[in-house]
């Protein structure tokens, strides 16, 4: 057999920068150690009961388990209709401005394939979570990355990437709440978003898949309550982490018509839809009781308190994210040379911490490493105490 080389589109991904991390971490956890996990942003709270009850129920009916549709069944998409006139105050089409997707990763992944052609221009933020970027990239475009310090420099950068790019970009990607910064914006910024993009006919995919998990008194709001944004945008959202059912893979793209059939077109050449009952159950979740978001916030939220007190008695102050499972956390002045990767092995290796490195967020991210909320208050309380012996005595 010929040498073998290496596939074109994998030869077109870095190395996962995650996987050095990840190693290490099984690693010790096979020699008998105890990782206190804060790295990947896994929810650990059970799903709603009502929610796993419904799943239940319809799994036990035989027709459920035939194939299902690929942009949602009509039950679900109207769900989702109401969730977006309650929640934003935004009407939207089941018909034709709504696609249920396997999860917001795999809506953003087919939405890129059903857009970009070879060369196409996306602009995006720096640093980002993977499937920003490189869910275009795999579809053959070419992304412009951006730096984001905060949203306002993300958008004044914006600006000026569209002015000196050699052809109009294709689209410009949003997320806020943001993953992995934590940044949280107004509506007042998605007025200028849409106002740039109009200007320039541009497109924006804005993900939301944090937009229930705040800790303020503003919930934050959807890009598609300013006007005129459907001529442009689409938005991403999830019951992943609203629900915490992360595992089930639900989620959904909604916004302009044009885009969203794309995408549904795609997704008719490539898969079927989620399982039925987890449909059905997804309808529980949006048009059922409430309260059950607001506990799984409220969780997140004393996490979130308990960590930013407890890691600065021990010597490292976190700023305190408003929003999202995460903090942003910079990297200690005198480990910072060392940058994230070796940053996050160190508190592996001497803390049994584990931190996700920022550089695999973008070389932007290098100066941070991201703190998922993912474990309860006793073990982050401990995760502290681990930390401070190595950060005082470094």
């Amino acid at each position: 057999m010929a040498e073998q080389e290496e596939f074109y589109r994998i030869q077109k991904l870095p190395p996962y920068v995650f996987e050095e991390v990840n190693t290490l971490k099984a690693k010790l956890r096979a020699g008998g150690r105890d990782i206190i996990d804060l790295g990947m942003g896994n929810p650990d709270m059970p799903t709603p009961a009502h929610i796993v009850e419904k799943l239940v129920e319809t799994a036990r009916n035989p027709k459920a388990h035939r194939y299902s549709v690929s942009r949602g069944i009509i039950g679900l998409r109207r769900a989702m209709a109401r969730y977006y006139k309650r929640r934003f105050d935004v009407e939207l089409s089941p018909e034709t401005e709504i696609v249920a997707t396997i999860g917001s990763k795999e809506g953003f992944a087919n939405l890129a394939q059903a857009i970009t052609g070879p060369g196409d221009v996306i602009l995006a933020p720096n640093p980002a979570y993977p499937i920003h970027a490189f869910g275009f990239i795999i579809a053959g475009g070419v992304i412009a990355a951006v730096p984001a310090p905060s949203p306002e420099a993300y958008l004044k950068g914006v600006a000026d990437a569209i002015q000196v790019s050699h052809m109009k970009p294709r689209a410009i990607v949003l997320n806020y709440p943001s993953n992995p910064t934590a940044q949280v914006v107004d509506l007042c910024f998605y007025k200028e978003a849409v106002a740039l993009a109009k200007k320039h006919d541009i497109y924006i995919l804005s993900d939301l898949a944090y937009g229930e998990i705040f800790f303020g008194e503003n919930p934050p709001p959807s890009i598609l309550q300013v006007d005129g944004a459907r001529d442009i945008a689409v938005e991403i959202n999830s019951l992943s982490k609203t629900f915490a059912m992360a595992g089930w893979r639900m989620g959904m793209a909604v916004g302009n018509e044009r885009l969203i059939n794309a995408l549904a077109r795609v997704k008719s050449y490539l898969d079927y839809g989620a399982f039925t009952p987890i449909q059905v159950a997804a309808v529980a979740a949006l048009d059922g009781p409430w309260d059950c978001v607001e506990e799984i916030r409220s969780i997140y939220k004393a996490r979130r308190d308990t960590l930013i007190e407890h890691f600065s008695m021990a010597g490292w102050d976190i700023p305190s994210p408003e929003a999202s499972m995460f903090a942003w956390a910079p990297i200690p002045e005198k480990f910072r040379e060392m940058g994230s990767v070796e940053f996050a092995k160190l508190l592996i290796e001497r803390a049994d911490v584990a931190v996700a490195p920022g550089l695999g967020f973008g070389e932007e991210g290098d100066g941070h490493v991201r703190i998922g909320l993912v474990e309860n208050q006793q073990r982050i309380r401990q995760a502290a105490r681990n930390l401070k012996k190595v950060l005082k005595e470094s």
